[in-house]
């Protein structure tokens, strides 16, 4: 059985990108024959925009040819409370105890709470009593893993709170083949547990922030194997930096625009320029050299952050006025005093940095 993982939708409006790369994720699964979608949380931004798009979203989930299942995140957790209905495949698990059963797996949802510690094991060895080795056991959760290298950033703006926190050593003795997990945005991870399954990460199908970054994911499972990582087509933001070199013979605008051919054409960039010029040579000063940038930038960037600077300032270093007077005491011959000059030019870029 073919299943497709993904979390982080926040739907915010009908038409935009967001909603486009949920239609894209349908397309997919029908394209992998994939028989569950699996949502773990956060499908919607708010409760308001859920309801909002609720007429919608009931005609893009239903007749897709596979079931959706989902479960409640932080930022939508209400929204499925009075039992509204969401479409023709949708299956939303709003209680650990009742699980979604279809053909060889049994799908068990944890959706978003605020509690943690005691509560949250308490609630885990719940569910142990029920899990029995018939079929494959899947949980959906919706919260941190703290087992994980993360900052607040990778979750999104979720400010300073703790959101339903776990560590892998909790699903030790639970008969789980995989948690299929939700709320980590920046980019997709898996993990190994104890008992040999998968805790799974898909991270955000399109970026929500400037912070996630690089080609989206999803993640296809074939039950009993390990998890895959599919690249997605969805609109992303990609960090490009550019560090330019007086010592090197091509034109800086010519780096700059190798730098950006071959970026997947739905990447929304951030451009940095940094290292240094030499304006004596380009024949030109920074605010053309800026201007031919913004040419040759636009429309792919989406912000730019110049903090090129000229090598005269290097140049005019007291440090390199000296070293170059004793070099030019020295008996070498042209080639090696250059040599000897572009080695301390570059000595002390990387001081500066």
């Amino acid at each position: 059985m073919k299943m497709l993982h993904t979390a982080d939708v926040h739907l915010r409006a009908y038409g935009d990108e967001r909603w486009e790369t949920l239609q894209e994720l349908i397309d997919l699964g029908q394209k992998e024959g994939i028989e569950i979608l699996v949502i773990s949380g956060d499908l919607f931004d708010r409760d308001a925009d859920a309801e909002a798009l609720r007429p919608r979203i009931r005609k893009t989930l239903s007749h897709t040819g596979f079931k959706i299942v989902l479960i409640p995140g932080n930022h939508d957790r209400d929204a499925y409370r009075s039992g509204a209905w969401f479409g023709e495949d949708v299956v939303v698990l709003s209680d650990l105890r009742v699980p979604f059963s279809f053909k060889t797996v049994r799908i068990w949802g944890m959706p978003f709470e605020p509690m943690e510690g005691e509560h949250l094991l308490y609630e885990l060895r719940t569910l142990a009593s029920h899990l029995t080795g018939d079929q494959h056991n899947i949980l959906l959760y919706h919260g941190e893993l703290l087992d994980a290298f993360f900052s607040r950033r990778d979750f999104g703006d979720e400010g300073d709170e703790r959101y339903m926190p776990v560590r892998l050593s909790y699903f030790k003795d639970l008969d789980i083949d995989y948690v299929l997990a939700g709320h980590f945005h920046s980019k997709s991870n898996v993990w190994q547990l104890d008992n040999g399954g998968y805790f799974v990460y898909p991270g955000s199908p399109v970026s929500i922030t400037k912070r996630e970054t690089g080609q989206r994911k999803a993640v296809l499972l074939e039950v009993g194997q390990p998890p895959v990582e599919l690249s997605l087509d969805t609109p992303h933001f990609d960090e490009v930096v550019v560090e330019l070199d007086p010592l090197d013979d091509r034109l800086p605008v010519d780096r700059v625009k190798a730098r950006l051919e071959g970026l997947h054409k739905r990447a929304k960039v951030i451009l940095t320029v940094d290292g240094y010029v030499s304006g004596h040579l380009m024949g030109m000063g920074e605010g053309e050299l800026v201007t031919q940038i913004e040419r040759i930038a636009t429309p792919q960037c989406v912000e730019t952050h110049y903090e090129f600077r000229d090598i005269q300032v290097l140049l005019d270093d007291d440090l390199m006025k000296r070293f170059m007077q004793k070099l030019e005491k020295t008996g070498d011959n042209d080639k090696e005093k250059m040599r000897m000059r572009d080695m301390a030019i570059r000595a002390l870029m990387a001081s500066r940095r």
